[in-house]
C-alpha cells in the first residue's frame, strides 16, 4: 500500500492496473490517504490478451481491403457510373470519413464510463449498422439515373461507421499496458491479424472479380482486355466490421485546449506528416493496381493472385519488422521498410510481365507490412513524449489517434479522387475492353512515378522526427519515475 498525502485532489487522475482493468480516479474528493492492496502489478500482457486485442482489427480490414482494391473498378465497370462521378464518390467519401474522425474523438472524450469501459460501447453498438451499409455499397440498384447518389450515400455512411470503430479500437493501445515493449508487441499482433483480414478480403473479392472477368466476352488475345460487366458476382462479400456516429460541431474548452496542445507537439506533427505522404503512395498503388493489370499490362488473368502474394508476404514479414525495430530502432526500420518498395514498383511499370510481377509482389509485401506496423508502433511513443511535456494534461489519447486518421484519410481521399479524375481527363471509356493510350500512360504514372515522389517526400520529413531510440528509452525511464 502507499499514501497519496499532499496530492492535488482537484486534478488528480491516477491509473491503477488491476487484473487488466484500468480504474480511473478523476476529481478525487476522498481523504488524503488512499490505500491499495496491490501497488506494483505486472504490466506483461498474456498471449491471450494480445490475441483478443488483435482479432478485433481483422474484420475491419476484410472490408477495407475489398474497397481499397476493387471499389474503383467496381464503380466504373460494374455500376457503370462515369469516371468523374466515381472520382466524386471516392473523394467525398474519403473526405467525409476523415472529417468524422476528430468528431468521433471528441464524442468519445465526452462519453461516460460504463461497465465495459468508455471505448467498447462505440465498437459494439455500431457494428450491425456497418454490416448493412457495407452490403448495400456492393449492391447494384435497379435504377440507373440515381446510382451516383446511391453509392455516394452508402460510401459516406460506411466511412462514418467504420471510423467509429477504428478510433476507439486504435486508442485502446495506450490502455493495454504502461510498458512500451508490451504495447509494441500487442501492436505487432494487431497488425498481423489486420493483414490476415486484408488477405481474406482480397482473396474473396479477388476471386469474384476474376470470375467476372472470365464471364465478360472480350477478345482473349487482347492484352488490355478486361471488363467487369457482370454485376452479380461483385455484389456479394459481407464482413462483420465496426462502426461510427457523427454530429455536433460544438467544442468544449477542455477539448479545445487539448487539441491545441496536441497540434503544437512537434513529434506528432512530424510523424503524421511523414506517414501522410507514405500512406498516399500506398493508397495510389492499391487503388489503381487492378486497373493497371487490366488495361496497362498483360496481367488481367493474374492480378488476384498477385494481390494475394503481396498480402501473404506482408503477413510473413510483420514478425521480421517487429524484430528489426526492436534491434535497430523504429526510425531506422521505417526508412528501410518504406524505401524497399520504390525500385520494385518502377520495375513493374517498365517490365510488365508475369515473372517480374510476382517478384515485385513479394518485395512490395515487405514495405506494405512496414507501412502498416510502424506508424501505429511509433504513435504511442509520441503520446508518451507528450505526457512528459504536459504532465498535467491527461486523457487526450483519442485526439492523437483520431486526428492522425483524419489527416491520412483526408490526404488519401484527395489522391484517390484526383487519380480517378485523371483517368477521366485521359479519356477512360467505361465498359470498354481496351482503353486508349493516354489512359494506359496515366495508369503507369499512378503506379510508378507518383508513389515514388510521395514516398521520397514522406521520408524526407521523417528525417526530422526527433524521437530516437535514446529519447524513447529516456522517456520510458522518466514515465516510470513519475508513476
Amino acid at each position: 500500500s502507499f499514501s497519496l498525502q499532499g496530492a492535488d485532489e482537484e486534478t488528480l487522475q491516477y491509473f491503477v492496473h488491476y487484473q487488466n482493468t484500468i480504474i480511473l480516479f478523476t476529481n478525487v474528493s476522498l481523504p488524503c490517504h488512499l490505500f491499495f492492496s496491490q501497488t506494483v502489478l505486472s504490466q506483461k500482457l498474456s498471449l491471450c490478451s494480445k490475441l483478443c486485442f488483435a482479432i478485433g482489427g481483422a474484420p475491419k480490414e476484410v472490408a477495407a481491403s475489398a474497397t481499397a482494391f476493387f471499389l474503383q473498378i467496381y464503380l466504373l465497370d460494374v455500376a457503370q457510373i462515369n469516371a468523374f462521378q466515381a472520382s466524386m464518390v471516392l473523394f467525398i467519401g474519403k473526405v467525409w470519413g476523415a472529417v468524422t474522425d476528430p468528431i468521433v474523438g471528441f464524442l468519445i472524450m465526452k462519453s461516460r464510463w460504463t461497465k465495459i469501459g468508455r471505448l467498447m460501447p462505440w465498437m459494439v453498438g455500431c457494428t450491425p449498422f456497418l454490416v448493412v451499409s457495407y452490403f448495400y455499397l456492393w449492391f447494384v440498384p435497379p435504377f440507373i439515373t440515381g446510382r451516383f447518389i446511391w453509392y455516394l450515400g452508402f460510401y459516406c455512411l460506411y466511412q462514418t461507421l467504420i471510423t467509429c470503430f477504428h478510433v476507439p479500437y486504435s486508442a485502446l493501445t495506450m490502455f493495454l499496458s504502461t510498458d512500451q515493449k508490451e504495447r509494441d508487441s500487442a501492436t505487432a499482433y494487431r497488425m498481423t491479424m489486420e493483414v490476415l483480414g486484408t488477405l481474406v478480403g482480397a482473396a474473396i473479392q479477388g476471386q469474384i472479380v476474376a470470375s467476372a472477368h472470365t464471364l465478360k466476352h472480350c477478345p482473349t488475345h487482347n492484352v488490355t482486355a478486361g471488363y467487369l460487366g457482370n454485376s452479380s458476382g461483385a455484389e456479394i462479400v459481407k464482413s462483420p466490421v465496426h462502426s461510427q456516429d457523427y454530429l455536433s460541431h460544438a467544442v468544449s474548452l477542455p477539448f479545445y485546449r487539448g487539441f491545441i496542445l496536441v497540434m503544437r507537439h512537434g513529434p506528432y506533427l512530424t510523424l503524421t506528416a511523414a506517414f501522410l505522404f507514405i500512406t498516399v503512395a500506398i493508397q495510389l498503388v492499391q487503388s489503381n493496381f487492378v486497373l493497371f493489370c487490366t488495361y496497362a499490362a498483360d496481367l488481367k488473368d493474374h492480378f488476384h493472385n498477385i494481390v494475394l502474394t503481396i498480402l501473404v508476404s506482408a503477413v510473413i514479414s510483420i514478425p521480421l519488422w517487429q524484430w528489426f525495430l526492436e534491434r535497430f530502432g523504429k526510425k531506422t526500420a521505417a526508412f528501410c521498410g518504406i524505401t524497399w518498395i520504390m525500385p520494385f514498383t518502377l520495375m513493374l511499370v517498365f517490365i510488365p510481365n508475369v515473372a517480374v510481377a510476382y517478384i515485385v509482389a513479394v518485395s512490395s509485401g515487405l514495405s506494405v507490412a512496414a507501412s502498416l506496423l510502424l506508424p501505429w508502433s511509433m504513435l504511442p511513443d509520441v503520446v508518451d513524449d507528450f505526457r512528459l511535456a504536459n504532465p498535467y494534461s491527461k486523457g487526450h489519447e483519442a485526439i492523437f489517434y483520431s486526428f492522425y486518421v483524419f489527416f491520412t484519410k483526408f490526404a488519401s481521399g484527395i489522391s484517390l479522387g484526383v487519380s480517378t479524375l485523371c483517368l477521366e481527363f485521359a479519356g477512360y471509356d467505361t465498359g470498354a475492353c481496351k482503353q486508349p493510350a493516354p489512359v494506359v500512360y496515366t495508369l503507369k504514372l499512378l503506379i510508378g512515378a507518383a508513389p515514388v515522389a510521395f514516398i521520397v517526400t514522406g521520408l524526407m520529413i521523417l528525417l526530422l522526427y526527433p524521437i530516437s531510440e535514446d529519447v524513447r528509452l529516456r522517456n520510458k525511464v522518466c514515465l516510470e519515475e513519475l508513476r
